[in-house]
């Protein structure tokens, strides 16, 4: 079965985006996005919100921007082809290899770990995230917990009455001090 994965930058004290509605400290290092770009390879579907959808759209023309180094044409070459489900309320159309979601979020999740294929079902987005976490539909969380404190703003973690426990797998520090974990919630 595919595990469902949630893989985001967040603050030390638990946001993935500031007050202001700024991420720009979570920009990741050489190091980091190096990391990242592999960690896009093992991933078969990747479900996110209208707002991420949005920001990520760049990507699906990056590949002729000229002004791109070596390692971003790369992870422009990887997301490009990768199949893409978007939930949202408002769009009428996508483009590139996404779709708009057909059904519900634990629907979707459910048609994708019955299809034959390879890879993880990631899901970006923190409001996507929250509602797959209250559903008790991840299966791992990977932060990468950045070393700033923001203060405020769109939590990582959910802020409902639930628990989870969590088994750590892996962790690794980067020369930018910036720390990923990885846990598999334990059912």
């Amino acid at each position: 079965m595919r595990n469902v994965t949630c893989s985001m930058g967040v603050s030390l004290d638990g946001y993935i985006v500031g007050p202001d509605g700024s991420f720009n400290w979570s920009e990741p290092d050489e190091e980091l996005f190096r990391f990242v770009t592999d960690e896009i390879r093992e991933v078969g579907v990747h479900l996110m919100g209208r707002r991420l959808y949005e920001t990520m759209l760049y990507w699906e023309t990056a590949d002729q921007d000229p002004t791109l180094d070596a390692p971003m044409l790369e992870w422009a070459a990887l997301w490009k082809p990768l199949p893409k489900v978007v939930f949202s309320s408002t769009l009428s159309t996508v483009q590139g290899h996404a779709r708009l979601a057909s059904g519900g979020l634990a629907e979707e999740i459910e048609r994708l770990r019955a299809e034959p294929g390879e890879g993880d079902i990631a899901i970006g987005g923190a409001t996507l995230a929250a509602q797959a976490a209250a559903l008790d539909l991840i299966d791992e969380y990977r932060p990468r917990v950045h070393p700033v404190l923001v203060g405020g703003g769109i939590p990582f973690f959910p802020r409902e009455e639930r628990r989870a426990n969590l088994e750590l797998l892996d962790t690794r520090t980067f020369g930018s001090k910036i720390v990923y974990l990885r846990y598999r919630v334990v059912r």
